[in-house]
């Protein structure tokens, strides 16, 4: 009797001191309700309940707390057991209802215990999230008036995945809406592939490529695209990322090989982080100008498993810079050369050749005229023709250059005077094409050439054919019968 009661009083203590909350309820009248539906023709118990929510109410309404131990007064902030129950729809509310469902439904299945994931509050209105976990005691599988169930506060751990979540969701939201092309890859097998080179007693790894530029495209086919974010198919005119993956070879191509030549060189050395300018091109076939900055990140060193590059789109600040550059180097009106370029090519010739070199000094004749008679809509529309012509006629390495109002010059490097001839009687034939072309305002040029054999003689040509020039001018002028200095 004694050893009985010892075993009744130690499971009271063992109950009250556990370090988890412990409840001990009668669900008999949630048996007889159940009991009570099935005698009713009820077989599916949730869309039972789904019909008519104060069904759910019932059943919470059927369910009695007998004894409650102290962690579970600690967990919910309750002074005692009586004010616990007097409180418990501040306990169970909101989110927990899916729930209960869930452990009704396994009741009702025929199982004597279930576990399951909840949502509790404190009396002092903590949200707690609990795992629960329960059984019908022994002795009374047939009405259930005895069901113990503990309760584990699970709260920060929820809390912590919850919060991971939120931090891998904000991490995949800056990588999908980055304004900037993100590409994370593999390139583990690439350093496999220098580690062999490396160990078959390779040192002149420059050397090595520009022998082997085989190993270079290996490397670039081992490259193991993992993701690429929103920007990127934008960037490159892909609709998904299949469709970009699946045409990789004609996004990298070209330039490509070069740039990741010298991308290898630096991993060799160890550069893991990277930054040069690149081309690849779209789907659509257009060049895309780009400014790669590359880095393997800093757990995956050992075996660079993990890369990230981020690419961003200069095409447009290329475009500008080739632009201003061609402004630098060239007229608007009539796109030949400039005086400024004019002017280095000369100095450039004159310091290293070749020789002979030939000069062609060109004037448009009459353009004061047509500016003051038709305005100077009309004379700018006789320059423009005169560079058609000029450009036409003159192929590099000659350069051709408007070097004032309506001079012009052309640079004959290597070339002797016979030659020079030859080239004055090309520009005359295509300047008659371009008046047959062009209907009214037909263009006059007076043209003089000269040659020299070395640079301390150059001054001296430019001035010679300058002044053959003026003298087929004033022909020009004297055979139309006008004063030169009105007409120029």
């Amino acid at each position: 009797m004694s050893s009985s009661l010892s075993s009744g009083a130690d499971f009271e203590h063992m109950f009250d001191l556990a370090p988890v909350s412990l409840w001990l309820e009668d669900y008999s009248d949630l048996k007889r309700l159940f009991d009570g539906w099935r005698a009713q023709g009820v077989t599916d118990l949730r869309s039972h309940l789904a019909q008519d929510p104060g069904r759910l109410r019932q059943c919470s309404a059927a369910l009695k707390v007998l004894k409650v131990n102290r962690r579970t007064l600690a967990l919910f902030a309750a002074e005692s057991q009586q004010t616990l129950e007097s409180n418990l729809d501040k306990v169970f509310r909101d989110d927990m209802h899916d729930a209960v469902i869930h452990e009704l439904a396994a009741l009702w299945a025929g199982k004597l215990e279930f576990s399951n994931q909840s949502v509790n509050y404190a009396l002092d209105g903590r949200r707690l999230d609990v795992q629960i976990r329960a059984r019908v005691l022994p002795g009374y599988e047939q009405d259930w008036g005895r069901v113990l169930i503990s309760l584990e506060d699970i709260t920060a751990q929820v809390q912590g995945a919850l919060q991971l979540r939120r931090s891998e969701r904000y991490a995949r939201d800056l990588f999908e809406h980055s304004p900037v092309s993100l590409w994370v890859e593999d390139f583990s097998a690439v350093k496999a592939l220098l580690d062999g080179v490396r160990a078959s007693g390779i040192d002149d790894f420059k050397t090595f490529i520009k022998v082997h530029p085989e190993f270079v495209t290996r490397c670039m086919q081992e490259i193991r695209v993992i993701d690429v974010n929103q920007q990127t198919l934008r960037m490159f005119g892909a609709s998904s990322k299949e469709m970009l993956l699946n045409n990789i070879g004609r996004v990298f191509r070209g330039e490509m090989h070069e740039s990741f030549a010298e991308q290898l060189l630096d991993l060799w050395e160890g550069k893991t982080f990277q930054q040069r300018e690149v081309v690849n091109y779209a789907l659509s076939g257009d060049a895309v100008y780009i400014h790669m900055q590359f880095s393997v990140l800093a757990d995956f060193l050992a075996d660079w498993g993990l890369v990230l590059l981020s690419l961003v789109d200069i095409t447009a600040r290329k475009k500008a810079e080739a632009y201003l550059e061609y402004l630098g180097k060239h007229d608007v009106l009539t796109q030949l050369r400039n005086r400024a370029f004019y002017a280095e090519e000369l100095n450039r010739i004159t310091r290293k050749g070749p020789w002979p070199l030939s000069i062609i000094a060109i004037d448009l004749n009459g353009l004061k005229a047509v500016n003051d008679e038709q305005g100077h809509a009309a004379g700018d529309s006789l320059l423009r023709r005169v560079g058609e012509v000029l450009a036409k006629a003159v192929d590099p390495p000659a350069c051709a250059a408007r070097i004032g109002g309506d001079e012009f010059i052309v640079l004959l490097p290597g070339v002797d005077e016979r030659s020079a001839l030859a080239l004055q009687d090309r520009i005359l034939s295509m300047l008659e094409l371009n008046n047959q072309f062009y209907p009214g305002q037909p263009v006059s040029l007076a043209i003089g050439i000269a040659s020299c054999q070395s640079g301390d003689m150059v001054e001296s040509a430019i001035h010679r054919a300058d002044q053959a020039m003026y003298a087929e001018k004033t022909r020009y002028y004297q055979d139309k019968g006008v004063d030169r200095r009105y007409a120029c």
